[in-house]
């Protein structure tokens, strides 16, 4: 028996599924042999209740690589059960809710004759939830992502692309996954660029022909910040295209109240105070926004506070959009702007009455 929990503590550990439920079976038969009846039904119903579609890293182990590098082109993730749900406008996330729900019922699909594929372009600016879509369609799903390296797939050697391509997909469509393809714009470009070999045009016409080729039981995802470069035939291949842009005012107020939910604040719950500081994050990205919220945290705790106020935020927005405050007089105009009171410059920069009233009169 401590042979099993050795094996079974050592697969966890290493995130081998297939490792740890074969050796818990092998633990209930020798608790059963043991007399340990009640506690071998509690680890068998355990078992019982693992996922439909349970994959194991063993399935994924032989990575296909690159001939010249000899790098892995593809890296597998296996998804958290539970993924933090993506703020997106109320249109974007219907149709990304609509596509998981179309493939749960593939099996409807089949049974009424109708020929369904699962793939989605996703596009737009960067920093807006591209790979987090992806990643939460992963967990949603239940299935591994299987992200192509980009950087051992694109090779030096002429030829050498267009098979890394192959290897990727045939890897992909032996086992029920996603298949992820982020810059994928890299592969993907128009064929009459003037600018490019002929190398582009075999790429391009190996994409085509593995994406038609594809597992239908399986994913297919793309991401690319510059869809203007695809080429026009690739965007036939997709059943679903989503343009994720940046977010709009209620979603930046969503990723406010998800990334401060925590903290106590002096702007969430009041209205003007909250409307100016979205104002200010308008044209940023998702990401962007919370490296700015996380930058507060970050001073919160540094400085010992307790609370997060919109002096903090707004501070922190005017720094990451400058990068520095070299202009003082400009800052104080900026918080004066947006609400912050003179006597709340004065004490949290201990900058002179005087200064803050004679630029505040001049506003």
């Amino acid at each position: 028996m401590y042979t099993e929990l050795i094996k079974i503590i050592d697969g966890g550990i290493k995130g081998d599924k297939e490792k740890v439920y074969n050796y818990s079976k092998v633990l209930v038969e020798n608790l059963n042999k043991g007399g340990e009846v009640q506690l071998s039904k509690k680890i068998q119903k355990i078992l019982d209740n693992k996922p439909g579609n349970f994959t194991t890293l063993d399935e994924f182990s032989t990575k296909p690589v690159d001939q010249e590098s000899r790098l892995d082109i593809a890296n597998v993730y296996f998804p958290k059960k539970e993924a933090e749900k993506l703020i997106f406008n109320k249109y974007i996330e219907e149709e990304m809710d609509e596509f998981i729900n179309a493939y749960y019922c593939r099996d409807k699909f089949e049974q009424l004759g109708i020929n369904v594929d699962f793939s989605l372009l996703l596009y737009g600016p960067p920093g807006c939830g591209k790979t987090s879509m992806a990643r939460y369609i992963a967990s949603k799903t239940n299935l591994p992502l299987v992200v192509a390296r980009f950087d051992a797939l694109v090779s030096s050697l002429l030829g050498n692309t267009a098979k890394n391509i192959r290897k990727v997909f045939e890897y992909a469509s032996k086992r029920q996954c996603i298949l992820f393809l982020d810059e994928f714009d890299a592969i993907a470009k128009v064929r009459d660029d003037k600018n490019e070999m002929g190398e582009l045009k075999r790429v391009v016409n190996s994409l085509i022909q593995n994406m038609d080729e594809l597992n239908k039981d399986n994913i297919l995802i793309a991401a690319t910040n510059h869809d203007e470069l695809l080429d026009r035939a690739i965007w036939r291949r997709f059943s679903k295209i989503i343009n994720i842009e940046k977010p709009d005012d209620e979603a930046i107020k969503k990723i406010l109240i998800q990334s401060l939910k925590l903290q106590n604040t002096n702007f969430l719950d009041k209205n003007k105070k909250l409307e100016k500081i979205i104002e200010e994050l308008h044209g940023l990205s998702p990401a962007d926004i919370k490296n700015i919220t996380n930058n507060c945290l970050k001073k919160m705790v540094v400085r010992n506070q307790n609370i997060i106020t919109n002096i903090d935020m707004l501070t922190e927005i005017y720094l990451y959009k400058k990068h520095n405050i070299e202009n003082e007089n400009e800052f104080i105009e900026f918080l004066i702007k947006n609400l912050v009171t003179q006597k709340e410059i004065n004490e949290y920069y201990n900058i002179p009455w005087r200064k803050i009233r004679k630029i505040a009169e001049q506003e």
